[in-house]
């Protein structure tokens, strides 16, 4: 069998199973587990898998630049975003992530609601300025220009001083197993520090994200209390992340 047909049938099997483990598919194809490895770091360079310990899963698509990101799964996002808007009360601090589904969720605001908006979002902001019943608090730092966010220890700082009752956190994966991801280090870190200064933590899903993974982790599913997906979201994927003792939320 040739590598490419390999590949390709590496990439089948990860698309109808989820995941894949090296050692069965070296088994399976009859060559060595570095031959696999190779073909998995191979894979992986050329962004269609993610390696984890063993294996891999598959890699999210959420990771490109924000520009592209906002074409990607729309109608999902509005329908999710439509949903978590729907779990916020007036009087509460909430504290708003950066990214393309949470800036479909702050449409979905009504002009009535009298909420205080906590985010490190530059466009976040932005998109609150007419709205004429919220407050909106700017967490400032460096701006990762990828995600249009601020990050590093100024951002960590200002987050220290928050006691917030929501968080609607964005991620690029989540999966049973290899947690909540994203694509950069620092941004990990930023989620889990708001995370903690939340007393619910909230994980909008478009489809896109879902039973994949990226390089950073930023927690276990566990550490989101809500996951809000499409009503059309597997059920077996729901019952595993369910199990972790996280509600799951259909829009």
């Amino acid at each position: 069998m040739l590598t490419s047909q390999r590949k390709q049938l590496i990439l089948e099997k990860l698309g109808a199973e989820g995941q894949v483990q090296s050692k069965a598919l070296s088994v399976l194809f009859d060559v060595s587990e570095d031959t696999i490895r190779r073909d998995l770091r191979e894979l992986a360079a050329e962004g269609r898998l993610q390696r984890v310990h063993g294996g891999a899963l598959p890699s999210s698509s959420a990771t490109v630049p924000f520009a592209e990101r906002k074409s990607v799964k729309m109608d999902a996002k509005r329908k999710v975003a439509q949903k978590g808007a729907q779990l916020i009360s007036s009087g509460q601090v909430v504290i708003v992530d950066g990214g393309t589904t949470t800036s479909e969720l702050i449409a979905f605001l009504p002009h009535d609601l009298r909420i205080t908006v906590v985010t490190h979002s530059p466009s976040i902001a932005l998109g609150l300025v007419n709205h004429p019943s919220i407050e909106v608090i700017l967490i400032g730092g460096r701006l990762y220009k990828h995600s249009i966010v601020a990050v590093g220890a100024a951002a960590i700082e200002g987050i220290e001083n928050i006691h917030a009752d929501l968080f609607f956190m964005g991620v690029t994966g989540i999966h049973p197993e290899a947690g909540l991801t994203t694509g950069d280090f620092e941004e990990a870190c930023i989620k889990r520090a708001f995370s903690g200064r939340a007393a619910e933590t909230v994980v909008l899903a478009s489809p896109e994200k879902i039973n994949t993974a990226s390089s950073f982790v930023i927690g276990d599913v566990a550490l989101a209390n809500t996951i809000v997906v499409e009503g059309d979201t597997d059920q077996g994927w729901i019952n595993a992340v369910s199990e972790k003792g996280v509600s799951v939320v259909l829009a």
